[in-house]
């Protein structure tokens, strides 16, 4: 999804986030030109989200 035309939000419902899912978020930054990312999970016990700046 993409916020405010500058944010990329990520949602997942895995175990982890893992540097995969960061790499793919990275990408998806460079090429929508949005600075920041955001990877939120459902999947764990409680959610955990992790911030990606470009």
């Amino acid at each position: 999804f993409v916020l405010y035309n500058n944010i990329i939000l990520e949602i997942k419902a895995v175990n982890g986030i893992i540097d995969e899912f960061v790499k793919q978020t990275l990408n998806y930054l460079a090429v929508s030109k949005c600075k920041l990312g955001l990877i939120v999970n459902f999947g764990e016990e409680s959610l955990k989200y992790k911030r990606v700046v470009l």
